[in-house]
Order: structure tokens, then sequence, then C-alpha cells
């Protein structure tokens, strides 16, 4: 049985377990795409916060591309599932292949999306890193490892649904998890989605330009 009608529907229910963030200064919303910007579009109208981007792929096993191997984000930084890469017995070539392919796509994103318009400042920031679900969480646990080497002051991982162990595991790596529900058994993020049309890029862009960006903070001082 769904969970959520839609990713907007997500997102306003990820939006109510961080509320208690509403009232800080230095909060930025990052949305790793293209499934986690509708989502995130909705945190960051209820915490009054900008919203960007932060790019990040998947690496799929090949044949079984929705299996991550791991994945890779901006700025190369890389994390692989060992379990996966050991149990399918996947050779070092292979992975270097698809980082290859990915991060072509991740570069073409950045363009596509964000234009000219610079990347966001993170250093001092409390990051709440959204997406529309996990599964093994390879794709968060890349943008965790990148963005730790930039200093922020907090990073929170937030998202509307993932395995129970996935969500577990993260918190080694982040200072909070935010999960609306750990469904047992998880059978995959769309399951729990009435509507899980895939997010264009034309959708993105959209919600960007209707969004704050971190340089046009609503907070400013008087």
């Amino acid at each position: 049985m769904a969970i959520f009608q839609d990713r907007e529907d997500a997102g306003r229910q990820l939006a109510a377990r961080l509320l208690h963030y509403r009232e800080r200064p230095n909060v930025l919303v990052l949305a790793l795409p293209r499934g986690g910007v509708p989502v995130a579009y909705e945190v960051a109208r209820a915490l009054d916060a900008p919203l960007d981007l932060f790019l990040v792929r998947k690496l799929g096993v090949p044949g079984q591309e929705e299996l991550a191997m791991g994945a890779i984000a901006t700025g190369g930084t890389r994390v692989l599932n060992e379990d996966v890469v050991r149990a399918l017995h996947i050779p070092p070539e292979v992975i270097e292949a698809a980082a290859r392919r990915e991060q072509v796509e991740i570069e073409r994103r950045g363009r596509a999306y964000r234009g000219d318009r610079p990347e966001p400042d993170v250093r001092g920031q409390i990051v709440m890193l959204i997406d529309d679900g996990l599964a093994t969480g390879a794709t968060m646990r890349a943008a965790v490892a990148a963005l730790r080497q930039q200093e922020p002051e907090r990073i929170v991982a937030a998202v509307p649904t993932a395995p129970a162990e996935t969500c577990e595991g993260l918190r080694h790596e982040v200072d909070e998890v935010v999960c609306v529900q750990t469904p047992e058994p998880f059978f995959g993020v769309g399951f729990w989605y009435e509507d899980f049309t895939q997010t264009s890029d034309e959708e993105v862009r959209d919600l960007l330009e209707r969004a704050p960006h971190p340089q046009e903070s609503r907070r400013k001082d008087v």
C-alpha cells in the first residue's frame, strides 16, 4: 500500500519532521537530482531555507542498473558497496568505466540545471541532503563523503522512505538521519508512491528557479 501520493506529498510529510530547524539562520537544503528535487523543494518552503543541488550518480551493476555497486559525487568522490562488488565479482575496470560514464552525466546536469550559477558554499552550514528515498544508500553516502570535505556545521540526511538497515548504517556517517517511513519488506522506493513518475530536467530547472538560491537567503539582517 502506497504511503505517499507523489514526491510533493512526500516532501510535505518529510518537512513536518524537520520543522525544528526552521528558526536556524544557516540551513541549506540540497537535493539529490532528479527525484529528490520536488521533495527538497517542499522542505525548503517549509523551513524558509534556500535550495540547491548536490550532484551524485549511482554506479549501477551492468545488466542490473537499479542495483548500486557504488556512487560518485561532485568533485570525484566515490563510494563503493563492497558487499555487492565482492558478491558479484565486479572487476575494477567495470567500476572505472561506469564511473567515467556517470561523471559525464554529472557534468551535463551541472550545466543543464545550474548554468553559470556557482555551486553553494556549505562551510559552516546545516546541510540537509534530501532524496525521494533510499535503497542501498550508496548515492547518499557518496554525497555525504564529498560534503564532509567542505566542512559544513552539520549534515542531516532526510528522506521519505528507506529500509531500516540503510538508515541505521547512515547514522554512523551523518549527524542526523530523518526518515518518514521504514517499511518492511522494503521492495523499492517507487513501491511506496502512488505516482512515481520520473522527474524531468525541465521540472528540476523550474523548481530551482522558483526557490531562493543560497546567495539569496531570505534571512537578511535589517
